[in-house]
Parts: structure tokens; C-alpha cells; sequence
């Protein structure tokens, strides 16, 4: 299937507010929209991980980067007002369940109050003119079905990550009926997860615990060998918020709503079966066991997504299958162990998704 097409004519000179830009999805995301040639002003907390690829994109140097806290409403304000963005796309976040549990707090903290003061702020900007949040496919009240999840269905969430994504979005309707709706003001937001790619270095995440384990020639130990998820390459997600936020900033009333990116039907896997593909392009290099514990928190078996609702609205599609998915992210990693340089790669994956 081709990818969804990007307009650079239109993301040409669009100032950009990006927060959570130095974080794994935030990196990739800022690299496309500056090689769309959009002026990227970016605001995130840290750099959330050693390595990062935000610094191994060398990405500082083409781009405003700012360090400040979402949680922090005053300096939020200052910083979106003064950048005036023609489009706000919110990607900062707490993005771990299991650190969920142990700091439950800092991630409604931040993921619900940060997704507060980010809406708030951008009503402030006279030139905004459309904000997007990114939340989870885990916003959904998990019922362990196995058909996808459509947009109407409610929010919840079992673990605390889960649940403040669910709150997210309650927020973000709430400000959309009670404030943007009435400024004529997009507000829309994306749900996808379990997104893999290149330069993912999170804790307790199954590709970048991977990667570690063949760099290290170590044994990876599988807590949830059966645990079923939509995983994606990183750009198929991304491409569908290009694509949603150009759409909102045209028609704000039409595209202010939620979306579900998501992969096909038949590309929902189990933990198991994609170290194995995984396997294939690494020539076996992964060793794992699988060691089940009664200790493990709780999380959902089941999780698909329905994505009718993008395809038939903004004319995605996924792109790439997941074996083409976990290719590149070896070709990725391959690429990046010999010394390769690794924004030109990137970049060159991104050109290759597009069909450039």
C-alpha cells in the first residue's frame, strides 16, 4: 500500500510547537517535519534517555529546542505565546506502564495536567490554528475483546499510564465543547502504540530490550509471551498526524476529533512471534526466555485498534507490514553498530516510506 502523502508545500515555513520533541517519537517527528522544511520550535523536559536519539540526530542545531516542563504552566505559557505556532502537536509525556506504577503521580502529573496547561496555552496564541494530542490505543476501557477499538468507545485504562491517557482525552474533549469549539479552533487527537523504530532506548519496552540484549549478547527475559498488540513502525503513526493536523488547520469543525492509527488485522502479534520475525532479519542473534512471574503488574492481553475511521477521513493507510516494520528497525540498528551515520539513515528511511 503507498503511505498517505505529506503536502511539504503546505508544512513549508508552518512554525510548529512540538513538546516532547528529545523522546523517541518526538526525535523521529521533528527530523520529518524539518526535512518538510517546517520551522520547529520544541519543548521537552530532558533528554530522557542515554543514548539519545535526538542528540545522535544531532537535531539541536536545525531547531529551536527548549527545556521546560509541561507541568510548569507559567513557563509553558511564556514559551508557546512567544513562538505563536501556526500548529501545536503535544507528544510530551510519561510513556511507561510499568514506571506508572512506581510514580503514579508524576504521570498524571504530567500527562494529564501537562495536557492542561498545553491546551490552555495554545488558546492564548493568536495564530494557532490547530492543536494536536497524542495520546495512547491505551486510552480505551480494556475489555480483553479481540475486535479493535473504535474512536466512540469509552475511556479508561487499568494501570495508572493507561489511565491518565484515558484522562487525557476526556480533558481534550472537554476543551474542545467548552473553549475551542466556540474560537473556531482545531483540536484533535491521535491514538497509537506499541510503535516500534530505530533510536528507541526506553526501559521495559520489548524492542529497544532487544536491542540491548543482541549488543550486549545477553538473554532477553519475556514477561508476556502471549500479550497481543498493534505493533507499527514509527512513521505509520506519525504520517497519520501530519496528515490529521494538516486537515485540522483547514477545516477545524470536519477533523476535530479523535483517530486510531493503527496496523491491519492481520499484523496484530504476539510478544513471541515478533522476536521471532524479528529473528529472521537478525540472523538469530536473539536469545530469550520466556520467564512468566505472579510479581509482574497487571497488563492487558488483548489491545487492537479499529482504524476505519482514518482511512476512510484522512486517506491513510498502513504502510509497511510488520515483518517490513521490524526489517527496518534492524536495518536500523545494523546501520547504527558499524558506525554508520545515523541521521542520514534515518532520513533515509523516512524518504524511503514516503516513496522518495
Amino acid at each position: 500500500m503507498e503511505a498517505v502523502e505529506i503536502s511539504k508545500n503546505f508544512w513549508k515555513n508552518k512554525k510548529i510547537f512540538l513538546t516532547g520533541h528529545t523522546g523517541f517519537k518526538g526525535s523521529w517527528m521533528s527530523l520529518w517535519l524539518l526535512q518538510l522544511d517546517a520551522k520547529v520550535v520544541g519543548y521537552a523536559k530532558d533528554i530522557p534517555t542515554t543514548p539519545s536519539l535526538f542528540e545522535e540526530l544531532n537535531l539541536e542545531k536545525d531547531m529551536q529546542s527548549i527545556i521546560g516542563d509541561v507541568r510548569n504552566l507559567e513557563n509553558l505559557k511564556k514559551h508557546i505565546t512567544q513562538a505563536n505556532p501556526d500548529l501545536v502537536i503535544h507528544m510530551a509525556a510519561q510513556p511507561l506502564v510499568r514506571y506508572s506504577y512506581q510514580h503514579p503521580v508524576e504521570t498524571y502529573m504530567t500527562n494529564v495536567m501537562g495536557t492542561v496547561h498545553v491546551l490552555e496555552s495554545a488558546l492564548a496564541c493568536g495564530n494557532t490554528r490547530g492543536v494536536l494530542n497524542v495520546t495512547s490505543d491505551k486510552c480505551y476501557e480494556n475489555f480483553e475483546k479481540p475486535e479493535g477499538y473504535r474512536e466512540d468507545e469509552p475511556m479508561g485504562g487499568y494501570d495508572p499510564y493507561s489511565n491518565s491517557k484515558g484522562c487525557s482525552e476526556l480533558v481534550t474533549s472537554a476543551y474542545r465543547k467548552s473553549f475551542y469549539q466556540n474560537r473556531n479552533l482545531g483540536l484533535a487527537s491521535g491514538r497509537a502504540g506499541n510503535v516500534i523504530g530505530g533510536g528507541d532506548w526506553a526501559q521495559d519496552r520489548l524492542i529497544p530490550d532487544i536491542v540491548r540484549s543482541v549488543m550486549s549478547n545477553t538473554t532477553l527475559e519475556i514477561r508476556y509471551p502471549r500479550a497481543i498488540r498493534p505493533w507499527q513502525h514509527v512513521l505509520e503513526p506519525l504520517s497519520g498526524y501530519l496528515s490529521l493536523a494538516e486537515k485540522l488547520y483547514g477545516d477545524a469543525k470536519t477533523f476535530s476529533k479523535g483517530y486510531n492509527f493503527g496496523p491491519l488485522q492481520h499484523d496484530h502479534c504476539d510478544v513471541e512471534a515478533i522476536i521471532k520475525k524479528m529473528n529472521v532479519s537478525w540472523q538469530d542473534k536473539i536469545k530469550y526466555e520466556i520467564k512468566a512471574s505472579e510479581n509482574n503488574p497487571h497488563e492487558a492481553h488483548y489491545l487492537k485498534l479499529d482504524c476505519a475511521r482514518a482511512m476512510s477521513e484522512l486517506g491513510w493507510r498502513p504502510h509497511w507490514s510488520v515483518d517490513e516494520a521490524l526489517k527496518q528497525v534492524v536495518d536500523w540498528n545494523i546501520h547504527r553498530m558499524s558506525g554508520g551515520n545515523v541521521r542520514e539513515f534515518t532520513a533515509k528511511q523516512i524518504n524511503e516510506y514516503v516513496g522518495q
